[in-house]
């Protein structure tokens, strides 16, 4: 999927996260900050990158503001500020 536009999801309250996408040129570029940086970073890193990847996604900005976020709630957060930030007009869901 190609970054086309800014997009948002998410809240900054406590158990959620914000992720902030946008087009870029070149590599694909995540940036993560986390309250539980120290114990969880690697595993919040590697959903970052696993869902992105599912999604097909090679080129953007990804910024994730984390304030203590289950893996699912990661996922679907990325999900839908992806499909926002992109014109996908129909959803594979059974590849997500």
């Amino acid at each position: 999927m190609k970054i086309v536009r800014e997009a948002l999801a998410g809240t900054q309250e406590s158990s959620d996260l914000m992720v902030k996408i946008a087009p870029a040129d070149g590599e694909l570029e995540i940036v993560i900050h986390s309250e539980v940086m120290k114990q969880f970073g690697e595993q919040i890193r590697q959903v970052v990158e696993e869902t992105l990847r599912t999604m097909g996604v090679q080129q953007g900005l990804v910024i994730v503001e984390d304030k203590g976020a289950l893996d699912c709630v990661i996922r679907a957060r990325l999900q839908s500020a992806v499909l926002r930030a992109t014109d996908t007009q129909q959803i594979a869901w059974e590849k997500l």
